[in-house]
C-alpha cells in the first residue's frame, strides 16, 4: 500500500498536470473561435470563385486546359494536412490512418505516389516508413494567411501541370462542431466537379475564355488547398479544446480517488496510533 507522503505526492502533480491541461484548453478555446471565423469567411470567397470558373469552363463552350482533362494516371500526389504538435486527441491519427489505408489499397509501388505534407506530425509518419515526400511544410501559424501556403501550393499545381502528377488529393479534418470532426478526402486536379449548385452568369470576356482560365484555374486550384488548411485549423483547435477538457476531468476525478485514499489511509494511521496508545497504558496497569 502507498504512504501517505506518496499519495500527497501524486495528488500535487495531478493538480499541476490539471492546471497545465486546463490552461492548454483555454487557449485553444480563444484559437478555435477565431480559427471557425476564418473557415467560415473564406467560404464565400470559395463560393464566388467556384461559380466564375464554373461559368467560364462550362459556359464558354469548347474550351479545354489541361487541369479540366483526364489523363493516364502514372502517378498520384497525396497532401496530407496535419498539426505540428500533438495532445489532440485522434486529429492528426484519424487523417494520417485514411491515407495509409488509401495507399495501401491503391498503390503496389512507393513510385506510384508521393507525399505533400503539411505539417510535423504527419511528415514524420511518412518519411519513418520510407514515403516519398517530396515537399514539406512546418511551422504554419495557428491563424494561417495564404502567403504561409502560397509557395507550396504553387508548387504542388505546379508539379501536376508539368506532368509529374497526373492526379492530385488532398486529405484533412473537416470542422463540423467543436466535438465532431472527420477526415474529408477532395480530389484537387483535374479539377472535374467544378460545376455550382448556383445558376452560371453569363460573362464576356476580355481577353478570351482559355487565357482567363490559364490564369484562374491555378489560382482555384490553391485556394482549395487554402481552404482545406483553415478547415483543418479549426478543427485541429476544437480537438485540442475537447482533449484537453477531458484530461483536465480526468485529472480531477484522479484527485478525488486519491484524496480518498490519502484520507483513509490517515485515518487507518490515526487508529494504528491510538490502538498502540490503549494497548500501551493497558500493559502498564
Amino acid at each position: 500500500m502507498a504512504s501517505l507522503r506518496d499519495i500527497k505526492t501524486r495528488i500535487n502533480s495531478t493538480k499541476k498536470t490539471s492546471q497545465i491541461t486546463k490552461a492548454m484548453e483555454m487557449t485553444s478555446a480563444a484559437k478555435w473561435n477565431r480559427g471557425v471565423m476564418n473557415a467560415k469567411s473564406f467560404v464565400p470567397y470559395m463560393e464566388k470563385i467556384q461559380e466564375v470558373t464554373a461559368s467560364i469552363a462550362l459556359g464558354a463552350g469548347g474550351v479545354s486546359h489541361p487541369m479540366l482533362t483526364h489523363r493516364p494516371v502514372k502517378k498520384t500526389g497525396y497532401i496530407v494536412i496535419t498539426s505540428d504538435r500533438g495532445l489532440a486527441g485522434a486529429f492528426n491519427s484519424n487523417v494520417i490512418r485514411r491515407v495509409h489505408q488509401t495507399i495501401k489499397s491503391r498503390h503496389t509501388s512507393n513510385d506510384e505516389f508521393a507525399i505533400i505534407a503539411i505539417g510535423r506530425v504527419g511528415r514524420d509518419f511518412f518519411v519513418k516508413r520510407g514515403y516519398n515526400v517530396v515537399l514539406d511544410i512546418i511551422g504554419v501559424n495557428d491563424q494561417p494567411s495564404f502567403q504561409d501556403i502560397k509557395d507550396i501550393a504553387s508548387t504542388t499545381v505546379g508539379m501536376f501541370s508539368d506532368g509529374t502528377f497526373d492526379e492530385l488529393y488532398v486529405y484533412y479534418s473537416h470542422y463540423i462542431s467543436a466535438i465532431s470532426q472527420e477526415v474529408n478526402e477532395k480530389k484537387l486536379l483535374p479539377l472535374t466537379d467544378i460545376s455550382t449548385s448556383h445558376k452560371l452568369t453569363s460573362y464576356e470576356f476580355e481577353p478570351s475564355a482559355e487565357e482567363i482560365l490559364e490564369v484562374l484555374l491555378p489560382q482555384y486550384a490553391e485556394s482549395l488547398i487554402y481552404g482545406a488548411l483553415l478547415d483543418s485549423k479549426a478543427s485541429e483547435h476544437a480537438a485540442r479544446m475537447t482533449a484537453m477538457r477531458n484530461a483536465t476531468d480526468n485529472a480531477h476525478e484522479l484527485i478525488r480517488g486519491l484524496t480518498l485514499s490519502f484520507n483513509r489511509a490517515r485515518q487507518a494511521a490515526i487508529t494504528q496510533e491510538i490502538t498502540e496508545i490503549v494497548g500501551g497504558a493497558a500493559a502498564l496497569e
